[in-house]
């Protein structure tokens, strides 16, 4: 049994979630509330020194930075993968994901909406324009490289869910948060839609975790 440290709301812990349902594992969920900055507690970092979610705990394993989680997951557990076979196709997945993972993400992360806030004193409305700027910039950018694909099926590459998808959903969900209007982007949408009729997309969900609001 593993213990996934993470966050209802975080993409990154959404993601992780995601590879970990795929892979048929069963782990137990404690929850760290970055609302009340419990991730800046001592006993967290303990778990990590840079305070940010998830960490996965497999027996005396300490797994951070969610990029190395899921590649961690593949290696150990090969069933169910999610990486094509060839290496051109893992290529192809893994530069979908860093155009989410590191192009898209990181500027509507939390620690970076937090410091435009209460550093910068931005007011809400030009937060959520801020990240409707980058979300939409990137997602028009990864809309081509779908587009582009004729050979893709229901998911981001191939016929079955790899990586790309586990970065994809969450960052949807953000999107609409932060009112991103997705009409531009009808391959992106349709992704989204196939993966929530799939329960470990839906399992995964923020709203169904055990620490979303009212859950």
């Amino acid at each position: 049994m593993m213990t996934l440290y993470g966050y209802f709301r975080s993409s990154t812990s959404y993601r992780t979630r995601i590879a970990m349902n795929l892979k048929g594992l069963d782990y137990d969920y404690i929850a760290v509330n970055l609302a009340q900055d419990e991730q800046l507690k001592n006993e967290f970092l303990a778990l990590n020194p840079q305070g940010l979610v998830p960490v996965l705990q497999a027996d005396d394993l300490l797994l951070f930075q969610s990029p190395a989680i899921l590649e961690w997951l593949e290696e150990v557990y090969p069933k169910n993968p999610l990486l094509p076979k060839d290496a051109a196709g893992r290529m192809q997945v893994r530069a979908l994901s860093a155009m989410i993972g590191c192009d898209i993400h990181p500027l509507n992360n939390r620690r970076v909406l937090q410091y435009l806030r209460n550093e910068l004193s931005v007011d809400e409305a030009e937060v959520i324009k801020w990240c409707n700027r980058w979300i939409s910039e990137g997602f028009a950018a990864l809309e081509k490289r779908l587009v582009a694909d004729k050979t893709r099926g229901k998911f981001c590459y191939g016929d079955s869910p790899t990586f790309a998808d586990c970065y994809l959903i969450p960052q949807v969900s953000s999107a609409r948060r932060f009112e991103v209007d997705l009409n531009p982007y009808p391959n992106i949408v349709q992704i989204d839609a196939h993966c929530h009729t799939l329960k470990a997309f839906s399992d995964a969900d923020p709203m169904q975790q055990p620490d979303a609001p009212n859950a």
